[in-house]
């Protein structure tokens, strides 16, 4: 893929876990939801909010049946290690780009509007702006590069550390929507 525009803002879509609590089941990322594969939903999502450049962060599944022309393939070989990781794979992706920040979800969050995407993208009070719902914190977030080299390179938490260290540094976005993940076959059941 070639680097997007300067200043530009680039959406992830972090999709790389093994999905353990997914019993019964090769993929909980390509399990029907809705009448089509899980992680779809989050993708076509980052998509249609049009903010930029679309990356999926890829693990021990290949998406690359599902995916849609255009959507930029990153593979996380460590996936293993945590969702820091996957985040990691992502800001390497796009490190040598002129890129101004990129907003990261996740791949079994299949109710997440893309409003949710677009007031997150577009909130640049802070170098970190994350979505709420209800008052309570989720997904996606703003990452802008300031801050990149402060994010943890290991572990199951992304950017959570970071904006527990440095509050300072966070502005929340309300978003309507639901930020639920979908971890079970139970959860799949109950949302479709």
């Amino acid at each position: 893929m070639t680097a997007p525009a300067s200043g530009t803002v680039v959406a992830v879509v972090l999709a790389a876990g093994g999905g353990s609590r997914f019993a019964g089941s090769d993929s909980k990322l390509l399990a029907p939801f809705q009448g089509r594969p899980l992680v779809t939903w989050a993708i076509d999502a980052a998509l249609r909010a049009g903010i930029g450049e679309v990356m999926v962060v890829e693990g021990p599944i290949d998406l690359g049946g599902v995916l849609p022309a255009g959507v930029t393939r990153v593979r996380n070989e460590r996936w293993k290690d945590g969702m820091a990781t996957s985040l990691g794979s992502a800001l390497e992706a796009v490190r040598g780009w002129d890129v101004a920040a990129i907003v990261v979800g996740l791949g079994d969050q299949p109710r997440v509007p893309l409003t949710a995407w677009r007031a997150v993208a577009r909130c640049t009070d802070r170098p970190i702006a994350v979505a709420t719902y209800g008052g309570r914190r989720g997904h996606p977030v703003r990452l802008a590069r300031e801050i990149w080299d402060l994010l943890p390179v290991s572990g199951d938490e992304g950017a959570r550390v970071l904006m527990r260290a440095r509050p300072e540094l966070v502005t929340e976005v309300a978003c309507v929507g639901d930020p639920s993940d979908v971890d079970t076959l139970e959860d799949l059941s109950r949302w479709s």
